[in-house]
């Protein structure tokens, strides 16, 4: 390739097709035919010498080389945007409608603060909250189908954190909590040291936005060699909160979402009789929205609810 003369506006068709998955997508968002765009990406081939796209029934993949360059293609374009137009979000002149992934529980805990500061801001924005079914939220925020995603994500962070400045995600620490046994007042184990055994022998109801039958506490027992009966799964803390109070099963929560069930006046905490290391609750998002005004005016907003200082 030769640098000097190449058409740098073909760099922001190749990052738009890596954002689309389209090129009449893409078209559409640079303002331009789908012709232009297809000349666009043939020109750009014939500059890096290969295919960068493969065709398929639902839209251009990417090839391996493709997904090489994006990471330092976004941030070259991102610099530069921000070198020449920076620009500023006022939130009371500019309407803005943000997409949130989060589960019950994390919603019930940044939801209200959130509100708080868009009527104590009067910002013209709007949150829309989408419902978190999974620990794997990379694909979502990759095909900006959400603006964020917050929550536990431990398998993707480390996987960030792996890939260092050649991630296509980014990430922030919202908070820290640990697992604990939750089970109702009166509970025939309330009055008793809660041992492993003990807690092996009860019935227990699993919490799960994913809709797993097994969770972190099976995988935690299996490598000490025991298991427990999980009589019941359900995908909301409400709903266990619910279903706790009137039965004897018990159920591990993270305890900062304890007020998630709408019942702590009427459970019991006990900590578990075994390790089930530290829950984090992050905050994700695409490097595509990094630089941008509105979604760093979002980012700074949802950390200081969670209580972190941007």
């Amino acid at each position: 390739m030769n640098f000097r003369t190449l058409d740098l506006n073909l760099l922001r068709v190749f990052d738009a097709l890596m954002s689309e998955g389209s090129l009449t997508r893409s078209a559409e968002v640079l303002a331009i035919t789908q012709p232009a765009a297809s000349h666009a990406l043939k020109r750009l081939n014939e500059a890096v010498g290969e295919a960068l796209f493969v065709r398929n029934a639902f839209g251009m993949t990417p090839t391996p080389r493709a997904e090489a360059l994006w990471p330092q293609v976004r941030n070259a374009l991102a610099a530069l945007q921000q070198a020449l137009a920076p620009g500023e979000f006022d939130p009371q002149t500019q309407p803005a409608t943000f997409r949130l992934a989060m589960t019950d529980a994390t919603a019930a805990m940044l939801a209200p603060a959130l509100v708080a500061v868009i009527e104590h801001e009067l910002a013209l924005c709007n949150l829309r909250v989408l419902p978190l079914t999974t620990h794997e939220p990379r694909r979502l925020i990759q095909q900006g189908d959400v603006d964020l995603a917050l929550g536990h994500f431990p398998e993707t962070v480390t996987a960030l954190l792996a890939a260092g400045r050649d991630a296509t995600l980014r990430h922030a620490r919202l908070y820290d909590t640990r697992y604990v046994c939750v089970m109702r007042r009166g509970h025939p184990l309330a009055e008793r040291p809660l041992t492993l055994d003990a807690y092996c022998a009860a019935h227990h109801l699993l919490a799960s936005a994913t809709g797993r039958s097994q969770g972190y506490v099976d995988q935690a027992l299996t490598a000490l060699g025991r298991q427990r009966r999980v009589v019941m799964s359900v995908n909301q803390y409400f709903t266990a909160g619910q279903v706790v109070t009137q039965s004897d099963l018990l159920t591990v929560l993270p305890l900062v979402f304890l007020p998630a069930t709408g019942h702590e006046g009427e459970l019991l905490v006990r900590e578990l009789p075994f390790d089930l290391g530290a829950m984090q609750v992050s905050m994700l998002w695409h490097m595509r929205s990094d630089s941008e005004p509105a979604h760093r005016w979002l980012r700074e907003r949802v950390l200081r609810s969670a209580g972190v200082q941007p």
